[in-house]
């Protein structure tokens, strides 16, 4: 039995019961006959095909196969050996002889491939309507567009016909689709995901992305392809594998200011926006947000397409659009055509004003951790574009564009209904490598929505936090002090890529004293008789070994690096000092916490 949405949970659970795919495949397609959407997928897999793979994959394995048995689709953009990629124009169609890596991942992890899906042509666009093929109905409502570039992928997520989809993202197409369809959409670290074997929109911005269901299956594709691929000269290993984990305490968030609270006059996106941020307020334990000034980010926005950058995209199909120019959608080629205004000088322009910008940007991620924005601004509809095929694809835009050029990672996740039932969406957005701190956080928030899976009856699973723990070739530290997430020395954790993992406390064998000295006031924990002490609240943290010797170099006397118990059972590295340091010291303990203490200071 397929349930509404088919989660990788669900399917799991049902395989391990005796379930075969091949049940499961046979009922994906007869759910894509009744959705009846001849514009999703531009090459649809023959049921059979679909069936052999299935039959190929051997006994129900799991942990060797994490995907075994998952349905999904690709990008049309992206190569399938044997199967014809068209990138939405049918005179560039070729048939690749093999598989990109990325999606090579996928298949060898057990994923059971369905289709290829349509797109915005050469992935240029926002809307998911400037194709030569049928258009992609908008799952809530065909009045509205679906979102592109990737919007065949999102509306097959979206009606549960897949578990997850490949899109592609340059300016948001991996995003905006997303919130249009009440879906996740995963933007990860540039570098992260091999885009060997994708048809490059900008080469140096582009990524592939990961649409699914729920963050959780989301990120359990992007684990699969997250390798670092030595035939891709922009493949970029991630410092440390991206791992969803738990939310820091002392997590800073920015949102928009009100300046930069864009929503065309639309109040019910804006009361959207505002509803989500309500229940990240009550995520976050009800801390303040931070506003932030989005002035340069727009401005960086701004340069994707009215900078050189469009010459990127004209080299992606320097061939065609010279030698059969009437091949491409007349908007496509419209926008592409642009590039022939620029020269190599004007190239250097929009490299040194990008430079400028970032630097100005910059101060933006030493007030905040995570910035929340709308996924979109708010739903235009297909007469919007028959009207203005430019206009309301830049506004789309407006939240997503400047984040490739910035090196930034994004998360959409859906947020509550509008009050007309539309789906409205938020996206999540921090530094390259905190794709799984986005995760953390996007798990919650979609949670907190109340929505159900895409355009399903299938509510969203409510999952216990697992303890978390340190990755293979990471090592724990405890942090009680100075260096707890919001407190004065937490980037000599994060500056060294370290990954928070969970709160908790010790277990009631320890005192906190404040050290003499100062500032920054410096805490020290120190072992006492068993059951003479308190639970001190701290932070477990993971980093590389190179990462820890670097940290441990840097630790004063008389602190050190020991062993510290915990009441979860665990016992990671952590924060002692020597006797001789709690001389004229401060007990503290009565407080429970460094963070506590300094607030009763205030």
């Amino acid at each position: 039995m397929l349930p509404a949405f088919p989660t990788i949970a669900d399917l799991h659970a049902a395989y391990a019961k005796g379930e075969q795919p091949t049940t499961i495949i046979s009922e994906i397609y007869r759910r894509i006959a009744a959705v009846n959407d001849p514009g999703i997928f531009i090459t649809l897999l023959p049921e059979s095909d679909a069936h052999a793979a299935a039959e190929k994959l051997g006994p129900f394995d799991p942990v060797a196969k994490p995907l075994w048995g998952i349905p999904f689709a690709v990008k049309d953009n992206i190569d399938v050996a044997g199967i014809p990629t068209t990138a939405a124009c049918p005179d560039f169609t070729y048939t690749p002889g093999e598989t990109a890596f990325a999606v090579q991942r996928l298949l060898d992890a057990g994923a059971i491939l369905i289709g290829k899906t349509n797109l915005d042509q050469f992935a240029t666009g926002l809307v998911g309507v400037r194709t030569p093929y049928a258009v992609p109905h908008n799952a809530f409502d065909p009045a509205y567009v679906p979102g592109g570039s990737s919007s065949g992928s999102a509306v097959a997520v979206a009606h549960g016909l897949v578990t997850f989809a490949l899109g592609t993202d340059t300016a948001g197409s991996g995003r905006v689709p997303a919130g249009l369809n009440n879906i996740v959409g995963l933007k990860p670290s540039l570098g992260s995901v091999s885009a060997r074997g994708g048809v490059p929109a900008c080469r140096t911005l582009d990524t592939f992305s990961v649409f699914a269901g729920t963050v959780a299956d989301a990120d359990a594709a992007y684990r699969v392809m997250q390798v670092y691929d030595s035939k891709d000269a922009y493949s970029r290993a991630l410092p440390v594998p991206a791992q969803p984990g738990s939310i820091p305490p002392g997590l800073r968030i920015g949102v928009p200011d009100a300046s930069s609270r864009r929503f065309g006059g639309d109040g019910l996106s804006e009361a959207a926006f505002e509803a989500a941020l309500g229940d990240l307020e009550s995520i976050a334990g009800g801390k303040k947000f931070t506003a932030v000034d989005m002035t340069a980010l727009f401005d960086v926005a701004n340069l994707l397409y009215s900078g050189p950058w469009v010459a990127e995209r004209y080299h992606a199909v320097r061939n065609l659009i010279e030698n059969n120019p009437d091949s491409l959608h007349p908007t496509t080629k419209r926008i592409i055509s642009g590039a022939t205004s620029y020269s190599a000088a004007d190239t250097f322009d929009g490299l040194y004003k990008l430079a400028e910008l970032r630097r100005a940007a910059e101060p933006i991620w030493n007030m905040i951790d995570v910035l929340v924005v709308p996924t979109y601004p708010r739903p235009r509809t297909v007469a919007d574009l028959e009207s203005d095929p430019v206009g309301p694809n830049s506004e789309l835009g407006t939240y997503t564009n400047f984040v490739n050029l910035l090196d930034l990672c994004a998360l959409a996740v859906p947020g509550r209904f509008r009050g007309d039932g539309f789906p409205s969406g938020v996206t999540l957005i921090a530094p390259r490598g905190k794709d799984g701190l986005l995760a953390a956080v996007g798990a919650r928030l979609h949670s907190a929505s109340g929505v159900p899976i895409g355009h399903t009856n299938a509510p969203l699973p409510q999952s216990k936090d697992a303890l978390a723990v340190a990755a293979p070739g990471e090592i724990e530290l405890v942090v009680v002090g100075a260096h707890l997430s919001g407190m004065p020395l937490n980037h000599e954790l994060t500056s060294r890529n370290a990954r928070f993992l969970r709160a908790g406390v010790t277990s009631p064998d320890y005192k906190l004293y404040a050290l003499a000295g100062g500032p920054p006031f410096r805490p020290g924990l120190m072992r006492v008789a068993s059951g003479s002490g308190t639970p001190i609240a701290t932070e477990v943290w993971a980093l590389t070994p190179e990462a820890l010797g670097n940290f441990m170099a840097g630790v004063p006397s008389p602190l050190g690096i020991g062993t510290t118990t915990l009441a979860d059972g665990t016992s990671p590295k952590g924060f002692i000092v020597e006797a001789e340091g709690i001389v004229g010291a401060k007990d503290v303990s009565e407080f429970g916490g460094w963070r506590a203490y300094i607030a009763s200071l205030r």
